[in-house]
């Protein structure tokens, strides 16, 4: 074992070292939004005062990948990816305080906390993918695309276990008790993190001014615009309503809200993982308006299903399996693609501007998923979704053809 180990070129040493920081980080990412979700649903808060919860967690992720990508640029990968770590466990630790402390406003800023937390590690994350395939090298085009595959695959899988977890941890310890377990187990990942990752990895050659985090590609600009909308139209049924609606309609307890959310998730994350057997190794930009044409009919025949009061039960569950697998090729795909046209000398920038868009889809339809479900319902949840995906699928098609590298 130690002697294979040993055999591993460093390119592989630094992905697996990212990979499990990032596991990690993804694990009390998960937990903790389905803590939040459930604990507070549990205290009587109504639906838009949960989603309020999570808007600066969602506004600071879109200020974070902005300028999160530059810093990464001058400091180095390395560094943004263990202050993420550590802000995590500073705003796990901020939620141990009495219960009577945890106001609206006071959770709104840990969340902000992990919000910039968890932008910072993914961006730093998914950057240094790029500069791990060696440029030019064989089948580095399909590399790259498996590498980004799994590692995006595997971390919502365990985003999926996070959700779980998150339910058991709140029937098992309580709320506070959770929290303090995720931190210390966090910690002794931060600690592994900082003596493990290379110090120059990501740093630009040339230092980049603060007034070029806006990228000049037309291609990262239109891919940036199809997530926003893409993630837009997941979140705002995905985040406050369905959780709520399985609480409230079902009747299902904390373990049944935290068991079902978690195996999609997990069953999402697998399907990332194996994207490239249904798009193919090295599939064109314009694949993206394809798959996301497929996507947008699930949302419409789930709302027209609750509509007619069709097997409300199994619609939903059914709908949101097929929805989630379609949706995760059209994530993983997204993420390849933004990857490939990144520039190699400003690729956590690149990146980092994309997921500002895609953080400010989440922030769209966090806050649509807690007013909207409160005020139409979830079959209104669900019309803006297919909506926000077809106006995806118009955006991608625009995108060039030949612009992965």
């Amino acid at each position: 074992m130690i002697k294979a180990l040993a055999g591993i070129s460093p390119q592989i040493k630094q992905y697996l070292i990212i990979t499990g920081n990032y596991w990690a980080f993804t694990l009390t990412d998960g937990a903790l939004r389905m803590l939040v979700v459930l604990y507070f649903h549990q205290l009587g808060y109504s639906p838009i005062n949960i989603a309020m919860l999570f808007v600066f967690y969602e506004v600071f992720g879109v200020i974070t990948n902005l300028i999160g990508g530059w810093l990464g640029a001058r400091w180095g990968l390395n560094k943004t990816m263990n202050i993420g770590l550590g802000m995590q466990i500073v705003a796990l630790m901020m939620l141990t305080v009495p219960a009577d402390m945890l106001t609206v406003v006071y959770v709104m800023i840990a969340q902000a906390l992990s919000g910039i937390a968890k932008d910072l590690n993914k961006m730093s994350a998914k950057s240094a993918i790029k500069l791990l395939v060696p440029k030019g090298s064989a089948g580095s085009t399909n590399k790259l695309y498996q590498w980004v595959a799994v590692l995006t695959g595997s971390k919502n899988a365990l985003k999926g276990v996070g959700f779980f977890l998150g339910g058991v941890l709140l029937t098992t310890f309580g709320f506070k008790g959770a929290i303090q377990l995720m931190a210390v187990m966090l910690l002794f990942v931060w600690i592994w993190s900082l003596c493990s990752l290379k110090s120059e990895l990501g740093k630009a050659k040339n230092k980049p001014k603060f007034t070029e985090i806006f990228s000049k590609s037309s291609s990262i600009n239109l891919l940036s615009a199809a997530r926003l909308f893409l993630f837009g139209a997941r979140d705002v049924w995905f985040v406050v309503a369905m959780p709520v609606f399985l609480a409230t309609t079902f009747n299902w307890d904390h373990w049944w809200v935290g068991g079902f959310m978690a195996s999609w998730v997990i069953g999402y994350g697998m399907v990332q993982s194996i994207a490239p057997r249904f798009t193919g190794k090295s599939p064109s930009p314009r694949s993206a308006a394809r798959w996301a044409g497929y996507l947008a009919i699930i949302p419409v025949l789930i709302a027209i299903a609750l509509h007619y009061q069709f097997y409300v039960q199994f619609s939903i569950i059914v709908g949101l399996l097929i929805f989630g697998g379609l949706f995760a090729i059209n994530s993983s795909l997204h993420s390849y693609l933004i990857v490939s046209f990144a520039s190699s000398d400003r690729v956590s920038m690149d990146v980092g501007f994309y997921y500002m868009a895609n953080a400010m889809g989440r922030l769209i339809g966090t806050v649509l998923s807690g007013w909207v479900f409160q005020v139409y319902g979830l079959e209104m949840c669900l019309w803006i979704s297919a909506l926000f995906i077809a106006t995806a699928a118009v955006i991608s098609l625009q995108l060039d053809h030949r612009a992965t590298g």
